[in-house]
């Protein structure tokens, strides 16, 4: 009590008195602390019961001050005598010891408020950035420790600091670098850096900061564990590469990341629903506020997913704003600790229950996770990284890609969506790399091609080799093609955003209005029923079709694909061609869509009309041009579209009332019709009014990248 009234006291008289010089005010209020230790017997006393931390405050507002009275970079007198007589030193030795009571505290704060507060450089300075260097070693050493607070905004300010001027960490590695190796100011700070006695004798290095903010992500209380990982942010986008390498190689940094992705990924339950996975909403990580009865109430393990999710867009965002190598190396760890460890054992399992759950996960996580190099190595683990051809002796070599692939395929229709889903959403991502190693790299060669030389194929009618499967003779098609069933060219480009030319082009690629019918025609008219119901013309997916390609482009613009398409006499078009392990999964499948549930049929589709969107001419060929000279025993989509519509020619005569079921299993479909009583055939009347709108979207696609390449073309 008398120690407050003394305070007060004190300051009446420091009010009435006539102002001091800066210099000698600031010289007093230090004096003041420092006879305290010299006087006071009862170092017991909480420190908030001295006048030190208003002597603190008096310093700090004495230093504002005089910056702010002097030119830009001046160091005033005020600042001399703190560097000179190493007060940040002294207070150092003083907070450490904690001396009297809550000193820490007071100390940690006075370095923020200085590092914060004072414009020009003060971390160059040897008895600034030697005792900060020793205080941040103090941080973190206790976890829930009274001075958590003040130690990470403490940590915090450093690393903005460094932010600010990312030369200034080199005088926070603790590392025996050569100052002949390096340049410019970093060899300053090299040198300063190489003086301080608080360096290891021994070769390693240490990362003192960021080994504090890694035992602060430790602690109990939220608020400090988000602001370490901001701080460990702002440390990890440094461009220093010392500072890169120190990083990943000399801390626990990776650890950090991988164990506790680990360790949430383990706590989340054996089974859950894959439309919950799903549909939980996206989690940033720092903003992971959450009422666990709400959560229990929505489904088991909601507030588990939220966390391992939040904590996965920590690492992803973590790992995208690093340093290039650093980014290289974490992104590394995350493969080997978190994909191979923990992952693979899961989707490679037999349990069904498992191995939808572990799916349904990977492709949240695949939808989530946006850095280049996080992405990269993702796509390693799940498809390997071989480049050259498949074959199929060769398409099993990889088990995890071989096993997600037949999955595709799966005996439980569940599981088969679910892969089909994840596949779907990889073929999205913006990585070379995963189109190579499903489709490009089986198409490079063109050997699906027919390898004759021009003179001695057979003419062409209709645009077609004799032989080939001519829908406007098959007798199965009937030999009056509805007029409604066409498109003409004019009509397509008057559905367009742009005009078109509607000529055949110079290179002979064939006119697209005849490509357009081909696909249009493929299902013959009593199989048709979408011009009975209102709404499912070809607009919608001209419009979608257009969408998505433009945003395709925007993808794999920045992909080497100048070589394509591949000069046929540069193709080695004898070499035996395989489809690939992808595609021979998805056009087996497209094969049954007529005795395969609708929800299959629709993600199969989704599959293959993503596929045929993408701009690379090898793919559009072999999947949109209905018109190319197969080789023998090969096939493309075209020709399994073929081979699916003559088998449903011979079923329809089989079925009474085929059309008017069909109709109403459309109607049934589209919400417009109650269900009533049981159809029979419903999963082949599904399957082909997929089949239906698969080849409108087909058309659809084929004229959007006709038109992309007409407007394009000089």
């Amino acid at each position: 009590m008398f120690s407050k009234f003394t305070s007060i006291l004190q300051h009446a008289v420091e009010a009435l008195a006539p102002s001091l010089p800066l210099q000698e005010d600031f010289v007093y209020h230090w004096k003041a602390i420092t006879h305290y230790y010299i006087e006071t017997s009862d170092d017991k006393a909480p420190v908030t019961d001295t006048n030190i931390p208003s002597h603190l405050e008096q310093m700090l507002d004495i230093l504002t001050q005089e910056e702010a009275e002097r030119e830009s970079g001046e160091t005033g007198p005020c600042m001399e005598y703190l560097l000179h007589h190493k007060i940040l030193e002294t207070l150092y030795t003083l907070g450490k010891a904690d001396c009297p009571p809550g000193m820490k505290q007071q100390v940690l704060t006075f370095y923020t408020k200085l590092l914060a507060h004072i414009r020009q450089p003060l971390l160059p300075h040897i008895n600034v950035h030697r005792p900060v260097q020793k205080l941040i070693r103090l941080c973190g050493e206790v976890l829930a420790a009274p001075t958590e607070n003040e130690e990470i905004q403490f940590l915090c300010i450093v690393c903005a600091k460094l932010k600010q001027d990312p030369y200034l960490v080199n005088f926070f590695l603790e590392m025996k670098t050569p100052a002949a190796q390096q340049e410019g100011p970093q060899a300053a700070a090299a040198a300063a850096a190489a003086s301080s006695p608080a360096r290891n004798n021994n070769n390693s290095s240490n990362y003192n900061l960021v080994t504090s903010l890694l035992n602060l992500t430790k602690s109990p209380d939220g608020r400090i564990v988000v602001k370490a990982c901001e701080g460990l942010m702002l440390l990890v986008s440094l461009p220093e590469p010392a500072a890169a390498k120190c990083l990943t190689e000399n801390t626990e940094l990776c650890e950090l990341l991988t164990d506790r992705l680990v360790s949430f990924y383990n706590a989340l339950p054996q089974s859950m629903d894959p439309l919950d996975i799903e549909t939980v909403e996206s989690v940033n990580w720092g903003l992971d506020v959450y009422n666990l009865k709400e959560d229990a109430a929505v489904f088991t393990g909601k507030r588990a997913l939220i966390s391992f999710l939040s904590w996965l867009d920590y690492c992803d965002q973590l790992i995208k704003e690093a340093h290039k190598s650093a980014a290289a190396v974490m992104a590394k760890a995350v493969r080997e600790r978190f994909f191979v460890s923990v992952m693979e054992p899961q989707l490679m399992q037999t349990s069904e229950v498992g191995i939808l759950t572990s799916t349904a996960l990977l492709n949240r996580i695949i939808r989530q996770v946006t850095s280049k190099a996080l992405l990269r190595e993702m796509v390693f683990f799940l498809l390997g990284e071989e480049t050259e051809a498949e074959t199929s002796a060769t398409m099993a070599q990889n088990p995890l890609r071989h096993r997600l692939i037949e999955h595709c395929d799966h005996l439980s229709d569940e599981i088969s969506i679910m892969t089909l889903r994840l596949f779907e959403q990889l073929i999205q991502k913006p990585d070379q790399h995963i189109l190579h190693s499903l489709a490009l790299r089986s198409l490079e060669e063109r050997n699906y091609l027919e390898n004759k030389p021009q003179e001695e194929r057979e003419p062409l009618e209709n645009g077609q080799p004799h032989d080939a499967v001519d829908l406007e003779e098959d007798p199965l098609f009937g030999d009056d093609l509805s007029p409604d069933s066409r498109l003409s060219g004019s009509e397509w480009l008057s559905s367009s955003p742009q005009p078109s030319p509607d000529h055949l082009k110079s290179d002979g690629k064939t006119e697209v209005h005849k490509i357009v019918n081909s696909f249009l025609c493929l299902v013959p008219d009593e199989a048709k029923s979408s011009y009975h119901v209102e709404g499912t013309g070809y607009d919608t997916y001209l419009r979608d079709a257009h969408r998505q390609f433009r945003d395709y482009c925007g993808v794999c613009q920045r992909w080497d694909w100048r070589n394509a398409p591949k000069p046929l006499e540069k193709c080695n078009l004898d070499s035996p061609f395989f489809e690939g392990h992808f595609l021979k999964v998805l056009f087996d499948r497209m094969g049954r869509i007529l005795d395969q549930p609708y929800d299959v049929n629709l993600q199969v589709t989704a599959v293959l009309s993503k596929l045929s969107l993408l701009p690379h001419p090898h793919l559009h060929e072999y999947l949109l041009d209905p018109y190319i000279s197969l080789a023998p025993g090969c096939r493309s989509l075209f020709s399994v579209i073929v081979r699916v519509v003559g088998d449903l020619m011979l079923r329809i005569h089989r079925i009474p009332d085929f059309t008017p079921k069909l109709l109403l299993v459309r109607k049934r479909l589209l919400g417009m019709e109650p269900e009533g009583i049981n159809i029979d055939h419903v999963t082949l009347l599904e399957g082909v009014i997929v089949l239906e709108e698969f080849c409108k979207e087909l058309a659809a696609i084929a004229f959007v990248k006709y038109h992309a390449a007409a407007s394009s073309s000089p």
